[in-house]
């Protein structure tokens, strides 16, 4: 019998290979997604998507999505708080296992851990140590695509938000940015690919500068 696991859901590209890695091993069975979404803004915390592309996005995969609802400029310690209501849940329908998209960043890792472990639960990364440059090319090959979202812009030119993850995508960006964006150089929303069932329409918007970001604003096709 597969082991029940709720999967902390960005709507990006680490969580979309994280995800895949999670479904192609048979000891698992996502039941859930869990995503963070900014209340009054109605988007996905960090990446700026709107909270309707996420439920596109769920729909699409076949998978029911959890959203803890956070204030903007959500102190930490509410956001623990909610998070932890949140997960408890899981927890008494027996879901103890927690799954995330983390690549290399050891003291994220490290914090996960022990926060699941005061709830009981365990933490588990598919895709943890994986080389980001491949996992970006895997990325591609696999037939995933996804837009830019939003961009650091004291890490990366803002010409890079709205722009489709493509192989062209890659070979711009300069050397002392990480392919996969793991030092939160961008961020991105996936709109299809193998853990799809079909794809999301969606088209770019307006681009905004808002608390030291960039972000383009991602439209649902209607």
């Amino acid at each position: 019998m597969a082991i029940p696991v709720v999967f902390s859901w960005s709507g990006g590209k680490d969580s979309a290979m994280a995800l895949h890695a999670m479904q192609r091993d048979e000891k698992y069975e996502v039941v859930s997604l869990l995503t963070t979404v900014t209340e009054g803004y109605e988007r996905i915390s960090m990446h700026g998507v709107r909270n309707e592309l996420l439920l596109l996005q769920a729909e699409a995969m076949g998978l029911p999505v959890e959203e803890v609802r956070i204030p903007p400029q959500c102190p930490n310690s509410a956001y623990e708080t909610r998070i932890a209501e949140t997960i408890s849940r899981f927890r008494e329908r027996g879901v103890v296992h927690v799954a995330f998209g983390d690549i290399f960043l050891e003291d994220l890792r490290t914090y996960r851990e022990q926060k699941l472990m005061q709830a009981n639960m365990t933490a588990l990364f598919p895709i943890w140590k994986e080389d980001t440059r491949e996992l970006a090319t895997r990325f591609v090959k696999e037939g995933f695509r996804a837009i830019v979202a939003c961009i650091d812009p004291r890490k990366l030119d803002k010409s890079f938000v709205g722009r489709e993850l493509d192989a062209s995508f890659f070979g711009d960006l300069p050397a002392d940015v990480d392919p996969c964006g793991e030092n939160g150089e961008f961020h991105t929303f996936v709109f299809d690919g193998p853990i799809f069932r079909k794809a999301v329409a969606v088209r770019t918007g307006e681009v905004v500068e808002r608390d030291n970001f960039v972000f383009c604003d991602l439209l649902p096709v209607v």
